[in-house]
Formats: structure tokens, C-alpha cells, sequence
């Protein structure tokens, strides 16, 4: 009932859109939808398209074919439908294309990587003989994915010698969920290690957490763009994820490790703090060339402009 609430009222709105839209004098000239899935079809942008011959573009349309069927099926269709009526389609994460394609999309999809704000060139501090490895995880705590992630990354830290540190940077709903993985990992482990819990920390926090760390560590399950990769790399931190589509979309070549291999995931870990500033340098280099907004700004700007002409 709730979908068919939703309906109505996206065509009601449909309406009030064309009729104001097409009184403006100069008209609008394309409309841009951005995220279009099983749990949130455009049921808007389309319709009014139809309605006033404009062109249509979509930023991270996802099908999901498991969704046709079951409760999300009208929404699954909806947004199917919106998807096959646009002209441009921008995926910026792998994961997303095959599902595109099947559809006979190609000819319409554009890669749009994603992009984040670099900030100043990272004060990165050398680490002093003798101190403890640094290491770093952000990430909410809900169940699912982000739990599964946390309790992936405990069950690899005690294949992991010391010394090293840990800081981990999140909140929510199952955090105590989350803190009770971490509680054994010292009787693992030794004496010589520690794990703090950091709470929730606002965007600014969080860069001067990434700066001062020395690899972040996020298995990172089920990332659909993996926006912590992105913002540690943009702070010259390497990371540590398991390999998936996302995690190679946004790493390349970095230091990716096999789905559920704590072993291999502490291995990578020691690996990676023995190359840091070249990985560090690396990270930072890639954000600047690919993930900036600014170039993400040039690619749809440049894309859009073709669509209009």
C-alpha cells in the first residue's frame, strides 16, 4: 500500500512539475537523476521527460534482477523502467555494469568515477623507531555488511605480532556488537598491543585520525563505491580491504586480500606497513588524477554538454 501511496503522489507531482516547467521562458533543458535502484525508482524524472522532450540522464543506476520477485518487485520494476528510458547512464562502480548491460544498455553507459574533496597535501609523519604500527578502521556500526566487516578485521588481528595499535573510528546501533569482537583479540596477541574505541567522529577528526595512522584497515564487505578508501587515500593513508568490485574500482592494484582470509588479511597488513610511503604516495597521486571533484566535474560537464547538443 505504501508503493501505491508513493505512485500517486509521483504522479501528482509529475503534473505540477511539467505544467511549471514548461512556463519557465527559458524551459528547463535535462533533467539529472542521481541513484536510481530497487528501493528508490525516479518515478518522476521520466514522465515529466516524456512531457516536455527533454533528455535524461542517471547518476549510479543499479539493477538488481533477484529483486523482480519478492516485496521490492513494483519498485524493481519502476526503476527499471526509469533506467531504460534514459539516455545517458553514468556507473561509477563496477559492481553496477554487468547488470547494465544485460539490460542492452552499453551503448548509453559512461564511466563516471567517484570523487572526493583531496584537501591540502596530507602531514604525513615519519614513525619513530620502536613505536607501534598505527593502525586505523572507520566505519558505522549496523548490522550486516559494516558488522561483518568489523568482525572479519578481528578475527585477522590476531595473526598480526604487535606491536601495533589500533583506533577505530564509528558509532551506531551495534557497537556493542562490535566492541565484544575486540575484546579477546588481546589474549591472542600479547600485552603489546591495544584497540580504542574513538566514538563517532566529525569529517575534520576523521582526516586528522587518516594523517597521523599508518594503514587503514577496512575488509570493506559488501562497499558499493567505498568512500573510506577514497577519503584515506586523499590523505596519503594506505589501505588494507578485501578484494571486490569497489575496493578495485577505488585501490587498483593496491594491497587487496581474499574475501574471509584472516591469515592472508594480517600477512597484507605487515606487507603493507613495510612499503607504506610508497603506497601512501601512491594513494594520494591517484586521488588527484581520477577522484577529484573537479575532474568528476569535467567528465559529466563535458558528457552532459554532448547529450544537449
Amino acid at each position: 500500500r505504501a508503493n501505491l501511496d508513493l505512485a500517486d503522489q509521483a504522479l501528482e507531482l509529475d503534473v505540477f512539475l511539467a505544467n511549471r516547467l514548461a512556463g519557465r521562458a527559458e524551459g528547463a533543458r535535462l533533467w539529472l537523476t542521481y541513484h536510481c535502484h530497487y528501493k528508490a525508482p525516479d518515478l518522476i524524472g521520466p514522465a515529466v521527460c516524456r512531457a516536455l522532450g527533454l533528455p535524461y540522464a542517471i547518476v549510479e543506476p543499479s539493477i538488481s534482477p533477484k529483486r523482480r520477485h519478492g516485496p521490492w518487485a513494483q519498485f524493481a520494476a519502476a526503476s527499471e523502467a526509469a533506467i531504460a528510458a534514459a539516455d545517458r547512464l553514468y556507473w561509477t562502480t563496477t559492481r553496477d555494469r554487468p547488470g547494465l548491460e544485460a539490460a542492452g544498455l552499453s551503448e548509453r553507459l559512461q564511466h563516471l568515477p567517484p570523487a572526493v574533496e583531496p584537501g591540502p597535501q596530507p602531514a604525513r609523519l615519519g614513525q619513530p623507531a620502536g613505536t607501534p604500527l598505527r593502525l586505523l578502521a572507520v566505519g558505522m556500526m549496523r548490522p550486516g555488511d559494516k558488522v561483518e566487516s568489523y568482525r572479519r578485521l578481528a578475527r585477522a588481528l590476531p595473526h598480526l605480532p604487535g606491536p601495533w595499535q589500533l583506533e577505530i573510528a564509528g558509532d551506531g546501533p551495534a557497537r556493542a556488537e562490535v566492541e565484544a569482537l575486540f575484546a579477546p583479540v588481546a589474549d591472542h596477541v600479547g600485552g603489546n598491543i591495544s584497540v580504542r574505541f574513538r566514538g563517532a567522529l566529525e569529517r575534520s577528526a576523521v582526516r586528522t585520525a587518516m594523517e597521523a595512522a599508518d594503514l587503514l584497515v577496512w575488509p570493506g564487505v559488501g562497499e558499493g563505491v567505498g568512500m573510506v578508501w577514497l577519503e584515506a587515500a586523499a590523505a596519503g593513508l594506505p589501505a588494507v580491504a578485501e578484494d571486490g568490485a569497489a575496493a578495485r574500482d577505488v585501490l587498483g592494484a593496491g594491497p587487496l586480500v581474499p574475501a574471509d582470509d584472516p591469515a592472508a588479511f594480517a600477512r597484507v597488513i605487515q606487507s603493507a606497513a613495510e612499503n607504506r610511503p610508497t603506497l601512501s604516495h601512491s594513494a594520494r597521486r591517484k586521488i588527484l588524477a581520477h577522484h577529484t571533484p573537479k575532474a568528476m566535474s569535467e567528465t559529466l560537464g563535458q558528457s552532459l554538454a554532448a547529450l544537449l547538443r
